[in-house]
């Protein structure tokens, strides 16, 4: 079994690898930077430090690097999301990993009705979509054979063993009455169950993948009919959730097509509405 090392460990999709990959028996470690991980070979990591990057990957000497560690938002967003990705993808190709870089569909403007292609141009419009755009030119620079993984939005569902992520919090926080938000009623997305995407990049990289690859869920919705998917799904009531149009600005419809998640079994990803079927 190939030594795998996953950046973002303490993340959602990174929690996910890490427990798929050490349920299938590979030898797994795990990094994280501010939340902790209950792990004593889980090793402590600030991706914007090249220097302490190197010395990680000097050390563990994988033979897979899956990097997911981002930042949204906020003043370390680029410095994590795009410089944080070069030093993996720099450090990886140095020591002959391969990589699984884990990127996103705002990388796509969203200004037309068809889901995007893996062949389609880079296009971002929202900060967090650019600093994503960015990290994965420089990415395939520094590593020509490197994976590109671009997904939506990431649930669970109930009795996922990843539990609610953090689309799922706001949402159920919202049908619950815990706080004031309104969903997008006409932005796009095609959502995908963490275990899937999870289930999916393994696959891949045991496959040899490289370049972009889309790994999404067959519906496209809404966020507001999302929120009322996963409301359902957990047993709250969606008749609180309220709409309002996107703001200026933001990407339309992000929808990814599945191209080359034709070449993976079990793909394309299960829907949304089957996944969060109720009854």
């Amino acid at each position: 079994m190939p030594r795998l090392l996953i950046t973002g460990g303490s993340g959602y999709l990174g929690a996910e690898l890490v427990r798929q990959a050490a349920a299938a028996g590979h030898d797994v470690r795990a990094t994280y930077h501010r939340r902790p991980l209950d792990d004593p070979g889980a090793v402590r990591l600030d991706v914007r430090d090249p220097t302490a990057v190197d010395a990680v990957l000097d050390e563990l000497r994988p033979d897979v690097v899956i990097h997911t560690a981002y930042v949204l938002d906020g003043p370390e967003a680029r410095a994590v999301t795009t410089d944080g990705a070069v030093h993996v993808a720099r450090a990886a190709a140095r020591v002959g990993a391969a990589l699984a870089h884990l990127s996103t569909d705002l990388v796509f403007p969203g200004d037309r009705d068809e889901p995007w292609t893996e062949a389609d141009a880079l296009r971002p419009v929202l900060a967090y979509g650019e600093a994503k755009a960015d990290a994965e030119r420089l990415v395939g620079a520094a590593h020509p054979a490197a994976l590109v993984v671009r997904t939506s939005l990431l649930y669970g569902g109930p009795g996922s063993a990843a539990g609610a992520g953090s689309h799922e919090r706001l949402i159920l926080d919202v049908a619950e009455g815990r706080r004031d938000w309104r969903f997008f009623e006409d932005e796009l997305r095609s959502p995908a169950g963490v275990a899937d995407v999870a289930a999916a990049v393994l696959e891949a990289l045991g496959r040899g993948l490289s370049g972009p690859l889309h790994l999404a869920g067959s519906d496209t919705v809404s966020r507001l009919d999302f929120a009322r998917l996963v409301a359902r799904a957990w047993g709250a009531d969606p008749a609180g959730l309220q709409g309002t149009p996107a703001l200026p600005g933001r990407p339309r419809n992000t929808a990814l097509a599945t191209i080359r998640g034709s070449e993976l079994p079990g793909t394309p990803l299960p829907g949304v509405h089957a996944v969060l079927a109720v009854g």
